[in-house]
């Protein structure tokens, strides 16, 4: 019988995503499997804004304890009033437009005629009405940060010169793409991350795409912000082994720099140095990935030729939405192995949803799931950042996205798993099952939750399929053009 019924499809998320991000009742069982943001050794004490004091944190893996705050120098003079007018009328974009990442137009480095072209243009400096690629867009309403720091085409372009600049270090050695590369997933497939001199810290670099649907920021969160996040690596030690007033310095002494700017900030500053970069950070996102194609076809999966005929004859408008459906699909195909992957990964019986939830597939909290405690001194994650006795359970380490996870390989804080294979077994077998240190692992882990999930090796390869499936293009970015 011909099916007449209207579809209501939730637009580019299909029904299992609709639900989670509704609101699915949160497990205990802590599932993770990735890299996200990350930083070093041992996390600081201390995390403050980077409009007050910045704490010399690490974004791509290296932090020691009780650091040193690097604190910005004021300038003494007014500040020239900024280009940007948050009243004026917004201009919508999609992330991922590449028009937002592919720099002023040019080769080479940046001439000043061009920057001062490029800044001479108001539509540079019109507020953005940010809008999500299709899978994230179910998360439109988690977007952090734009309120306080309103996305620009002219902010977003200084952030991206400033993120490949190995300017920013010491020795100019060190962008913070150096850890965070796109070649590399915008993470790096060392263990840890690689600063200035060789040095490396102890935790694993994280990706550094989709962080617009963050607030707090690295592996323990002591970062309040995005903001907060992008310059404590300048004055980390171990990482860029700047200072902010030296860096402040460095970059008001470059015309094209200082230019900017000006005319974005009113003046060089490391709170906007921080605010320039996290306007670029926030336009790095993953696009849609096969599984975000099959989840906007599956309410027409069943769906016979007849009922095909049917939609075309009485209901035009989902007609065209099965065209549309269909197309991505065939374009960006789901194996049969993801496909049943996603129901494990959805499902009871892998249980992956305790922790991967919502439209990044992540719930942006911390979790102990028992990597690390062996060691004998166990990094304890967001206990200490907080300064606190850890919660059992609680208070270890970010979720981190299952997007485009594929590319950012080795896994876990301290990168000690190197395949999605690796990371599917650690939960398979029911975690950390060190007999000579199951004590120290109870007083951390809730291991009456995280149980052996008795997976077949066919189930397991399928979970992993699943997870590729979710990898999605992300946006071109010029990397190479600085001013001079």
């Amino acid at each position: 019988m011909r099916r007449l019924m209207k579809l209501w499809c939730v637009p580019f998320v299909g029904l299992s995503m609709a639900i989670l991000v509704a609101g699915c009742a949160k497990p205990t069982t802590p599932p993770e499997g990735e890299s996200s943001q990350a930083e070093a050794g041992t996390p600081a004490d201390e995390t403050s804004s980077a409009s007050e004091k910045t704490t010399t944190e690490n974004s791509g893996a290296m932090q020691q304890a009780n650091e040193p705050v690097e604190t910005a120098t004021k300038p003494e003079t007014p500040a020239a009033k900024p280009a940007e007018s948050p009243t004026a009328e917004k201009v919508s974009v999609t992330l991922g437009d590449p028009s937002l990442t592919a720099g002023i137009a040019g080769e080479g480095p940046l001439k000043i005629e061009e920057i001062t072209a490029w800044l001479a243009d108001p539509t540079n400096h019109a507020v953005l009405d940010i809008r999500l690629p299709m899978g994230l867009d179910a998360g439109q309403g988690q977007i952090k940060g734009v309120a306080e720091n309103p996305l620009t085409r002219a902010k977003i372009e200084l952030g991206r010169q400033l993120y490949f600049d190995r300017r920013l270090s010491i020795d100019n050695t060190v962008s913070c793409a150096d850890c965070h590369s796109p070649d590399e997933g915008w993470a790096r497939h060392t263990q840890f991350g690689i600063g200035v001199k060789g040095q490396q810290g102890g935790r694993n670099s994280p990706v550094s795409y989709n962080r617009i649907l963050s607030d707090r920021q690295f592996w323990d969160g002591r970062a309040p912000s995005l903001e907060a996040q992008a310059v404590g690596p300048i004055a980390n030690p171990i990482e860029m082994g700047f200072t902010h007033d030296a860096c402040v310095k460095r970059l008001a002494g470059i015309e094209g720099y200082r230019l900017q700017f000006e005319k974005i900030f009113g003046d060089v500053t490391i709170e906007n140095v921080a605010k320039a970069i996290a306007s670029f950070e926030r336009s790095i996102v993953s696009g849609p990935s096969p599984f975000d194609y099959y989840e906007r076809f599956k309410p027409f999966e069943e769906y016979s030729d007849e009922d095909i005929e049917g939609l075309k004859e009485d209901d035009p408008d989902q007609y065209a939405a099965y065209g549309v459906a269909k197309k991505g699909t065939d374009e960006h195909p789901m194996s049969d192995s993801a496909k049943r992957g996603m129901k494990l990964f959805f499902g009871q019986k892998a249980g992956c949803t305790a922790c991967h939830v919502g439209a990044n597939l992540t719930d942006e909290k911390y979790w102990h799931i028992g990597i690390g405690l062996t060691a004998e001194k166990p990094d304890l994650g967001r206990a200490l950042a907080d300064g606190e006795l850890p919660k059992k359970g609680f208070d270890g380490f970010k979720t981190p996205t299952i997007r485009n996870v594929a590319q950012s390989s080795p896994y876990m804080h301290d990168g000690s798993l190197q395949s999605l294979s690796d990371v599917v077994e650690h939960y398979n077998k029911g975690g950390i099952t060190d007999p000579n240190k199951a004590e120290q692992i109870k007083k951390y882990v809730p291991t009456d939750k995280i149980k052996p999930l008795n997976l077949t090796d066919q189930e397991k390869a399928d979970l992993v399929a699943f997870m590729e499936a979710c990898t999605g293009e992300f946006p071109p970015v010029e990397r190479e053009r600085q001013p001079q």
